[in-house]
């Protein structure tokens, strides 16, 4: 947080002007008040020493500043005006000595007159929130941006010290409704919440071992602020989740790979495999590609290994795409729709994806299928691989929940076009 005390001594000086005159401060708004309790002036015997005081506490000298303001304060019958001069006096003293207690006391002095307008009652809070949250004094920062959000709720940057204030002070629960209050507001805005923020609530969900509310969060972060760290974070979580299906750990690759998140070789090859068992060797050898181009494969003890890998790949991947028409027909005759649905994904694995789309659908509504998520999950791919987002949002909406197919469908659609390239870049 950006220090106050500097701030808030020169918006005093300010607010006092230039120099005071008997019966002469605040003049103009003295001509607004409509009653007693409201004059803006001062008794002519006071005009000198406010002027003095002013001047020593422009030079900083505190201490006789300080004399002359306890000389002034003890004077009899001082009208509420002449008490908030003084009060005002010593906000700008307290400021500069850096005594947050008498900051305290005269704001709050000042707070119950009416000679403040509510734009500078707001100023006068927000200082004083600041300067107790710059000097690690939370509970007395807390009250105070409460009591500015009690007249503003609206404020971001109120908002923002009093979550950060709760989670200083170890008070992780207030700190989770504050943020996730601030998100709520960014989300009926339109607007993406902060990373800073969505960074301070995960750690709130992590100090009360909250793991739901961390994946959560994850989940925004890999919406608004991607990086391969958070999306290695929340796929990886996907996978443990209870139920998750192991016939889709091929989809949880597809993305994991899509994200720059597989991090050895045994990884390109486990999922080079996957590919080669459903009938894609056109995506084995996409993946055994990739993984000799991250220097995962190809070197080391296993080199060996992951060259034959490659070779029975491109082999089989080469004599696939030879066989792609003869395996339609066949699909087609069959009497349940899960030849349509792998011939058609392979044909979009192949780069024929429109083709592929309408083998899927055929399939789909055919019937049959060992899994319909699958078989949806894989159409909706499709369509994103053709630009086609609002079918495959279509597809995916349609999914249901168990299996962790629609947690994968989820995560596809936060790929963006721009993102499809390199989406987790780091930040």
């Amino acid at each position: 947080m950006k220090k106050i005390s500097f701030l808030f001594a020169a918006m005093m000086f300010s607010a006092l002007g230039t120099g005071f005159s008997p019966l002469s401060i605040g003049l103009t708004q003295a001509a607004e008040a409509t009653d007693q309790s409201k004059q803006m002036s001062v008794r002519a015997e006071m005009g000198k020493p406010l002027a003095e005081i002013q001047d020593l506490l422009e030079k900083k000298q505190y201490p006789l500043a300080l004399e002359k303001i306890n000389a002034l304060n003890a004077l009899d019958k001082k009208t509420p005006y002449e008490l908030f001069i003084i009060d005002r006096m010593h906000t700008v003293l307290a400021a500069g000595t850096n005594d947050t207690a008498m900051l305290a006391q005269s704001v709050e002095a000042m707070l119950t007159t009416d000679f403040l307008k509510p734009s500078e009652k707001l100023q006068f809070i927000d200082v004083l929130a600041g300067t107790f949250y710059n000097e690690k004094k939370y509970p007395e920062a807390i009250t105070w941006s409460k009591r500015y959000l009690a007249l503003d709720s609206q404020s971001e940057s109120m908002q923002k010290l009093l979550a950060r204030a709760y989670y200083l002070s170890a008070d992780y629960p207030n700190a989770i409704t504050t943020i996730k209050a601030i998100i709520s507001g960014d989300q009926q805005a339109k607007r993406a919440p902060t990373e800073e923020n969505l960074r301070l609530l995960a750690s709130c969900y992590q100090h009360e071992k909250n793991d739901a509310g961390y994946t959560e969060v994850l989940d925004l972060m890999v919406q608004h602020h991607p990086s391969r760290e958070y999306w290695g974070d929340l796929l990886y979580r996907v996978e443990r989740q209870a139920g998750f299906a192991d016939r889709l750990r091929l989809d949880l690759y597809r993305l994991l790979l899509k994200t720059n998140n597989l991090d050895d070789g045994a990884q390109y090859v486990e999922m080079s495999e996957l590919a080669m068992l459903a009938g894609l060797p056109a995506e084995a050898k996409t993946t055994v590609d990739a993984g000799y181009a991250a220097n995962l494969l190809g070197s080391g003890k296993e080199a060996a290994k992951h060259k034959q890998l490659r070779d029975r790949v491109y082999k089989q991947a080469a004599d696939d795409a030879k066989s792609l028409d003869s395996g339609e027909a066949a699909a087609k005759t069959a009497k349940v729709g899960t030849g349509l649905v792998n011939i058609g994904y392979n044909y979009v694995i192949n780069g024929q994806a429109e083709k592929g789309i309408a083998l899927i659908e055929q399939g789909i509504a055919k019937g049959g299928l060992k899994s319909l998520n699958e078989a949806k999950l894989h159409l909706g791919i499709a369509y994103l691989q053709v630009g086609d987002r609002a079918k495959a949002s279509d597809s995916f909406s349609s999914l249901q929940a168990g299996d962790g197919a629609s947690d994968l469908a989820r995560l596809w659609l936060y790929l963006r076009p721009a993102a499809d390239a390199a989406p987790a870049a780091a930040k």
